[in-house]
C-alpha cells in the first residue's frame, strides 16, 4: 500500500506540473484537485486537510492585503508618489529615486498595488521625457521584488515558507522564522540589485512603443483652469523657470490677470497671487493638479475639494441638450448634478476666452468632479451621457491616515521585537480602522484574494502528504546523491537552480509547495541546520526575475510594457544568477 501511495503522490505532483505549465486550469483549482485526490485515497486526512487553513500566516497574508487594499483606497501613497517623482529631470534620477521609494516599501507593504500605483506615474514621466516607458517597467517590478525579499512580510512567498516552518508536523522543533531572518541576504541583494538595474536597464531593455503609450498619444485634451493660490512658492518666478510641465504633466496656454490675457511665448512672465494659469492637458494629469492644491487651486471647485469622497467623470453634452448655447456660468452644476466643472474638450477646435464664457455646444465633452449624489442628480435627464469614471479621490481625516499607517507599522515594529505577535497586532489594526471608519468594511472584504489564501493551504497539506508517503525523502536523496559530492554549497546551488526554473515556468507558489519538503528533507537526512535550505527556497522562489510569468508584478508590466518572454531573460537571467551567488554565499558564511 504504501508504494501505491507514493506512486499517487508523484502523479499529483506531476499533474500540478503540467496543469500550471500548460495552464490547464487555474492554480487554486489545481491544488484543489491535487489535495482532493489525495484525500479521496486516504493519503491524507480531512483534518490534515484543512490544517492549512488554521496556519496563523495564512491569516497574516490575507490581513496584510486588506491593510495593504485600505492604503491604497486612501490615495495617500498615490498623493506622495506623485509629489516624489515629477521632480526627477533624468532617466537615471528618475530610476534611482523609483527603485528607492518603491523597493523600500515593498519591504513592508504588499508589492502588487505599489506596482499598480506607480505604473501611471512611469508612463507620464516617459511621455513627457521622450523615454520609452520599456525602459523602466521591469525595473519597477524587480525593485518590487528585491524589495519584498528583505523581510519577512514583504512578499507572499517568505510568509507562505514561515506557514510551512510553524507546521511542526514537518520540521519539529525548528523555531519560527523571525521578521529579520531574510535580512542578511536581501537587504545586500537590495542594494547590488539596484545597482545592476542602475548600470544596465537601459542597455539591455527594449526600445518600444507600447499600446498605452499610443492610447496617451489618442486621448482628449482639456482645457482647465487654475489660480495662483495665497503662499504659493510660485509667486515671484518667472514662468520659464519653473517647471509646470514636469510637475502637473500640462502645458500652459494662456495667463489671465483680472481683464488682461498674456499670451505666453517665451515665457518672460513673473506669477502672482491670483494669476487664473490656463492649462492644456489630459484628464490624468489634471486628476493630478486636484490632488495637488500646494500651489494651484482650481476655482470652480470651490468646497467640493473639501469632500471625504469624490470622483472624477467624463461626460459628453448630448443633441437634444437644454444645456446647449448656455454659458458655463449659467450652469448650476453644483446644485444640479451635485459636481463641479474641471475642464472642457472640444473635438478639433481651439478653446478661447474663459471656461465661465464658454457657450456649451453638442458633442463637447466635460471633466467634472462629481460628489455622492451625482449618480442619483443625473438619473432622469438627457442632457449629458457619463463617457467614464476616470477616478476615485479620497480625502480621511489626517488622524485616520496616521491610524492606518502608524498602526501598520507599529505592529510591524512589535513583531519584530517580539513583543506583541504579528497576527494579534494587524487584528487590533484592522478593528481600530473599521472602528473609525477610515475605510468602508463592507468594501474591505473585496480585497481579499480568496485564491492566494486556497493555494497555500492546500499546499501545506501537499507538503504533509510528501513528507508522510516518503516522496521528500525519496527525492531529497537523488537531489544529495547529485550535488552533495561537490560540497554543501553546491547542494544549495542544487535546491536553488531547481525551485528557480520551477518557480519561473510555473509559479513560485507550487515551487514552494514542492520543494520546501524535498529541501528540509535533506537537510535532516544529513543532519545538517535546517534554517539555510529553508530560505535558499523561500528566496529562489520569490526573487523572481527570468520569465514573467513567474511573479505577479512582472506580469502586470509583461503587456503595459510591450515585452517578450526573451526582454525578461535578457536581464533578468544576470539578476538571478547575481541573486544566486550571494544568497549561496551569504547563507553559506553564516551556517556552514
Amino acid at each position: 500500500m504504501q508504494h501505491f501511495d507514493v506512486i499517487i503522490v508523484f502523479v499529483v505532483i506531476a499533474f500540478i506540473l503540467i496543469s500550471l505549465y500548460k495552464e490547464l486550469m487555474g492554480a487554486a483549482f489545481t491544488f484543489f484537485i491535487a489535495v482532493m485526490t489525495l484525500g479521496v485515497f486516504g493519503i491524507l486526512t480531512p483534518s490534515e486537510i484543512l490544517a492549512g487553513f488554521a496556519n496563523e500566516q495564512v491569516a497574516v497574508i490575507i490581513m496584510l492585503l486588506l491593510l495593504g487594499d485600505a492604503i491604497r483606497q486612501t490615495s495617500v501613497i498615490e498623493i506622495f508618489f506623485a509629489r516624489i517623482f515629477p521632480v526627477s529631470s533624468t532617466y537615471k534620477s528618475f530610476l534611482l529615486r523609483m527603485m528607492l521609494w518603491v523597493g523600500g516599501f515593498s519591504a513592508f507593504l504588499n508589492n502588487t498595488p505599489l506596482v499598480a500605483v506607480m505604473m501611471p506615474y512611469v508612463h507620464q514621466w516617459s511621455k513627457r521625457n521622450n523615454v520609452p516607458s520599456s525602459k523602466l517597467l521591469i525595473p519597477l517590478s524587480y525593485a518590487a521584488i528585491l524589495g519584498g525579499c528583505v523581510t519577512l512580510i514583504g512578499t507572499s512567498t517568505n510568509l507562505i515558507v514561515g506557514g510551512m516552518v510553524n507546521d511542526q508536523d514537518i520540521i519539529p522543533g525548528m523555531r519560527q522564522l523571525e521578521m529579520f531572518d531574510f535580512f542578511w541576504v536581501g537587504f545586500p541583494m537590495l542594494i547590488l540589485g539596484f545597482l545592476y538595474l542602475y548600470f544596465f536597464s537601459y542597455r539591455l531593455l527594449p526600445n518600444r512603443t507600447t499600446v498605452i503609450d499610443v492610447f496617451k498619444e489618442s486621448e482628449r485634451t482639456y482645457l482647465v483652469e487654475a489660480e495662483v493660490r495665497n503662499q504659493s512658492s510660485l509667486i515671484g518666478k518667472v514662468l520659464k523657470d519653473v517647471d509646470i510641465k514636469g510637475k502637473y504633466g500640462l502645458l500652459v496656454v494662456e495667463i489671465c490677470r483680472g481683464k488682461e490675457i498674456f499670451q505666453i511665448r517665451e515665457g518672460n512672465f513673473v506669477l502672482e497671487e491670483g494669476d487664473l494659469l490656463r492649462f492644456a492637458g489630459d484628464h490624468t494629469n489634471i486628476a493630478r493638479l486636484l490632488a495637488d492644491t500646494s500651489d494651484l487651486v482650481v476655482p470652480s471647485v470651490g468646497m467640493m475639494s473639501k469632500l471625504k469622497r469624490s470622483q472624477i467623470v467624463e461626460i459628453v453634452i448630448s443633441h437634444n441638450s437644454s444645456l446647449i448655447s448656455k454659458q458655463v456660468k449659467d450652469i448650476y452644476f453644483r446644485g444640479n448634478y451635485d459636481s463641479a466643472l474641471l475642464a472642457v474638450h472640444r473635438n478639433g477646435e481651439r478653446i478661447k476666452g474663459a471656461i465661465d464664457d464658454l457657450k456649451l455646444k453638442a458633442g463637447d465633452v466635460l471633466l467634472l468632479l462629481a460628489g455622492d449624489n451625482f449618480t442619483s442628480h443625473i438619473q432622469n435627464q438627457i442632457d449629458f451621457y457619463v463617457i467614464s469614471r476616470v477616478k476615485e479621490l479620497r480625502k480621511p481625516e489626517r488622524y485616520k491616515i496616521w491610524a492606518l499607517f502608524g498602526g501598520t507599522l507599529l505592529a510591524i515594529f512589535l513583531a519584530a521585537v517580539k513583543l506583541v505577535p504579528l497576527f494579534l497586532g494587524l487584528l487590533i489594526v484592522l478593528a481600530m480602522i473599521n472602528l473609525l471608519k477610515v475605510v468602508s468594511a463592507k468594501d474591505l472584504p473585496k480585497s481579499i484574494d480568496y485564491n492566494l489564501g486556497v493555494i497555500i493551504a492546500l499546499s501545506l497539506a501537499l507538503g504533509t502528504a510528501m513528507m508522510k508517503t516518503g516522496v521528500a525523502d525519496m527525492i531529497a536523496n537523488f537531489v544529495i546523491s547529485v550535488f552533495l559530492p561537490f560540497g554543501r554549497v553546491s547542494l544549495l546551488i542544487g535546491i536553488y537552480l531547481i525551485t528557480s526554473v520551477l518557480a519561473a515556468y510555473i509559479t513560485n507558489k507550487a515551487a514552494v509547495a514542492i520543494l520546501f519538503p524535498i529541501s528540509v528533507t535533506a537537510a535532516k537526512n544529513l543532519g545538517f541546520d535546517p534554517m539555510p535550505f529553508v530560505l535558499v527556497v523561500s528566496f529562489a522562489a520569490a526573487a523572481n526575475f527570468i520569465t514573467p510569468i513567474g511573479y505577479q508584478t512582472n506580469l502586470m508590466v509583461y503587456g503595459p510594457g510591450g515585452y517578450n518572454f526573451k526582454d525578461f531573460f535578457k536581464i533578468g537571467f544576470p539578476l538571478t544568477i547575481l541573486y544566486m551567488i550571494v544568497t549561496v554565499t551569504i547563507l553559506s558564511l553564516m551556517y556552514f
